[in-house]
Formats: structure tokens, sequence, C-alpha cells
């Protein structure tokens, strides 16, 4: 079976190849949608993070308390406790990212099982925390400059300064573009973007022949 890591910057249009992806009938696990449920309401890293970041110092983090007597966490509160703060982050990532990958194998060992050819893991961080040495190939999904900043400019809550912010933490978009094994570019309609990711789907295909 093929292992394709997706990645890309913020606002560079990640969300929308991995719909592309699965619209193909191409599995994808997406790392952002894992981490919601590992901190869910019975989530398995709901209490390794309630035991790292305590209610008594991080109370915003918290919303109320289930049925089971445990409080929700907040992801959008922990992500801003954590953005601004290394040692904060780093004891975060080491609680996650091992349950992510767990989950990512499970995912691949349960579509080799059902005979899937090609899957697809949705990593935002994928070079950044050594992915590229999980998968088979890696595809980056990549826009203009101020093609991302106007994206990401539209979401709630966000502005300039956490842009530049975001940006800091991130691998930049050339150092990435040039280690991928294909870059689909997102910046000129669904349309180009769809016939790119149909392409590198064909070469890698061929390339597994």
């Amino acid at each position: 079976m093929i292992v394709i890591g997706l990645t890309g910057s913020i606002g560079m249009g990640k969300s929308t190849a991995a719909a592309m992806f699965e619209s193909l009938r191409v599995p994808v696990h997406e790392a952002d949608d894992e981490v919601h449920k590992l901190l869910g309401p019975g989530g398995k890293g709901a209490a390794a993070v309630g035991a790292a970041f305590p209610y008594f110092q991080f109370p915003q983090i918290y919303g109320r308390k289930t049925k089971s007597g445990r409080r929700t966490i907040k992801r959008k509160e922990l992500g801003q406790v954590v953005f601004n703060n290394d040692g904060h982050r780093k004891r975060l990532e080491k609680i996650l990212h091992p349950l992510v990958r767990a989950a990512q194998s499970d995912f691949i060992r349960r579509h080799k099982a059902m005979g899937t050819k090609i899957v697809v893991l949705d990593i935002p961080l994928l070079f950044e925390t050594g992915g590229e040495n999980r998968v088979d190939y890696t595809l980056v999904v990549s826009a203009p400059r101020n093609v991302q900043r106007q994206r990401v400019l539209d979401r709630p809550g966000m502005d300039e300064k956490k842009f530049r912010a975001i940006l800091k933490q991130q691998m930049p978009d050339g150092e990435k573009r040039a280690r991928a094994d294909y870059v689909v570019y997102t910046g000129l309609g669904r349309a180009q973007t769809m016939k790119e990711i149909k392409a590198a789907l064909a070469d890698i295909k061929k390339r597994e022949e």
C-alpha cells in the first residue's frame, strides 16, 4: 500500500486538497480531526492533558463537567495557552504526537487489511516532526503569499500579528516545496488544483508499477 503525506502551511488549501483526495476515493486521515477526538470527552489524550495542564492553573481551557465528572477541554483556549510558550507547547506535543502517530498506524493497518491501494495522511507539521520518514511520498499544497494571507485573515479571530506568529512556527513554504515529492498549487482555482492532484496520483501509480 502507498502512503502519501499531505502538508502545507496555514492558508495554503490543505483541507481543500484533502477533500479532493476523498472525492477520488482515496482515504484520508486528518491529524487535526484526530486531535479533536483525543481531547474530546473520553478521548485518549484528555486525561493526560488534564494532568499536564491542571484546572487550578489553567481554568480557562476547561468547560463544564460531563456526566463522568470530567471537564471538557476547550481546544481554542488550550491553543492560546501553548501558542506563545515553548514549554507548554512541547509538553502538549509530547502527549499528543505519539497518540496521533498511533492512530495513523491503526488507519494504515486497517486499510491495508481492506486491500486499499493508496491512503493519505494529512499532517500539518509533516516535515517539522519528521513525518516524511513514515510515508512513501510527500505532497505539499502551496499558494501565492497574497492568496495565503487573505485566506488566513478571513478566518474568525485572526489578525496580521497572529498570522505572522504562526508562520514563524512553521517551516517556510519554499523549503517545504523543495523537500516535497509533489507540489500542488491551490491559487489558480479548484479545477486546476484537482487536475494537479490527479496528475500526482497518476504519476505515483506509474512509479509503483
